[in-house]
């Protein structure tokens, strides 16, 4: 199934969509929860798509700043991301930016992220990422009710994937092979280079990595990807789930992000003669020292939920691990810390989760590692050991500061970064960050106005 097309215009996706058979094209965009929304446009109408854009009632699709009152938002297609669908050949879809009156829509975080990345080319900068999405496949109907531990009714799909450390086992390999095999086609099949698939740490969990590329096409890549994972899933009698902590004593998802600056062809965070050893040249320390500066703020858009901050935690799960720091700091290849370096050129932050739009994670991230490179921010030396179990007295010593506990902490952190703020841009008549905060407040307090059943068991008959 090859999918790229020399030069993404209207007449070259007419004649290759002739050539593959599609007959209709989803024109999708995402809210600020990176919910997929879509109109199913026939292919005899790709021009009237092209210049006039799918309309939607913005207020109906979600989280994109539209109101009642407000006049149709146009899901406005960009060519570059025409994508077959694999399992249906007669379906592809493009991603679009939202414009509402034939303006950019301020409110659409494909647009932001755009911004942001236009804004770093001005500096000579390319941002490439590479995105690590783990995943569950359940079985249940996940809707929050059943056995009062938090987890609804939703079970392990792999009846037999019960070990205490089931990470990399080659058993749940083998029995979810035909599943992870069909992914793994369509994704190398688009062209996107699937390299390696694995069962994740926790039982019922797995990852599958395709390879990296410019960031926006990198987050376009992860929404249709997260789409495909869902919809196999569902044709297999399944449930799959990006959801960060799903169940209390097992690993949860995250969304690893491992970036790097390009010129052309030369990675600038790469240095074979890094004194330090990491294989990182001046500019990307300056980069990490931007993310530490601004990690405490930016959480609260890469770890946007309130079950985020129940991955992010201290202590540890069944295998021993939560694979999930929440120290800010540093070091070679050590996951008990926020960023990773996994190897020269390139840095990874761990603190990132499944259910972040990867367009706006990527717009704070970048932002905050520009405001390094533009400030020379010094990330410090890097740390080693295991942070896991250094005690609270050493990491105070040690300058190692942790990130906020829970959403609302972490909006309010959000609330004065000004680098954050101006990355995330103005909306209307207000900044996109106070709407955002806005909408996660309001999800924080009706999480907290909740009696749990944790809360019944325990002071129920105490008082």
């Amino acid at each position: 199934m090859a999918t790229t097309i020399a030069e993404p215009t209207v007449e070259n996706i007419r004649s290759r969509s002739q050539e593959l058979g599609v007959e209709f094209y989803f024109a999708q965009f995402v809210d600020m929860y990176a919910r997929p929304s879509a109109k199913l446009v026939p292919a005899a109408y790709l021009d009237d798509l092209v210049s006039d854009g799918a309309g939607f009632a913005g207020f109906a699709a979600g989280e994109i700043g539209q109101l009642p009152s407000d006049p149709d938002i146009a899901a406005i297609p960009d060519l570059s991301t025409f994508t077959p669908v694999p399992w249906e050949p007669t379906l592809a879809r493009f991603a679009c930016d939202v414009t509402v009156d034939g303006e950019e829509w301020p409110y659409d975080p494909r647009t932001i992220l755009r911004h942001q990345i236009d804004k770093t080319r001005t500096k000579g900068y390319e941002f490439m990422m590479g995105l690590e999405l783990e995943y569950f496949l359940l079985r249940g109907d996940g809707n929050g009710s059943g056995n009062g531990s938090g987890n609804g009714t939703i079970q392990i799909a792999d009846p037999l994937d019960n070990l205490e450390k089931p990470c990399y086992d080659l058993k749940g390999l083998t029995r979810n092979y035909e599943f992870l095999r069909t992914v793994s086609n369509y994704v190398n099949g688009l062209g996107w280079g699937n390299y390696a698939n694995d069962h994740e740490d926790a039982n019922g969990q797995f990852e599958q990595n395709f390879t990296y590329t410019n960031a926006l096409s990198s987050c376009d890549r992860a929404i249709f990807f997260r789409y495909m994972v869902h919809t196999l899933a569902q044709r297999q009698g399944m449930l799959a789930t990006f959801m960060p902590k799903p169940f209390t004593e097992l690993t949860g998802n995250g969304c690893h992000f491992h970036m790097s600056l390009w010129d052309g062809d030369t990675n600038l965070f790469l240095d074979e003669d890094d004194p330090r050893g990491l294989g990182l040249s001046e500019l990307a320390y300056n980069f990490i020292g931007g993310l530490k500066k601004h990690a405490k703020a930016y959480i609260a858009v890469t770890a946007p939920t309130v079950n985020s901050y129940k991955r992010l935690k201290h202590g540890t799960t069944t295998s021993g691990a939560t694979w999930s720091p929440v120290y800010i700091s540093y070091g070679y290849n050590n996951r008990t810390q926020m960023l990773r370096i996994p190897g020269p050129g390139r840095v990874e932050d761990r603190t990132i989760d499944g259910s972040c739009n990867p367009y706006l994670a990527a717009t704070v991230i970048l932002a905050a590692g520009i405001d390094g490179i533009e400030n020379k921010l010094d990330p410090g030396e890097p740390k080693a050991g295991n942070l896991y179990t250094t005690s609270a007295e050493e990491l105070e010593k040690e300058g190692i500061e942790v990130l906020p506990a829970n959403l609302l902490d972490a909006t309010r952190e959000l609330e004065r970064d000004d680098v954050i703020r101006e990355a995330l841009g103005e909306a209307r008549n207000e900044d996109y960050v106070d709407y955002f905060i806005r909408v996660k407040r309001d999800e924080w307090t009706r999480y907290h106005e909740q009696v749990t059943p944790w809360e019944i068991k325990e002071y129920l008959t105490r008082f």
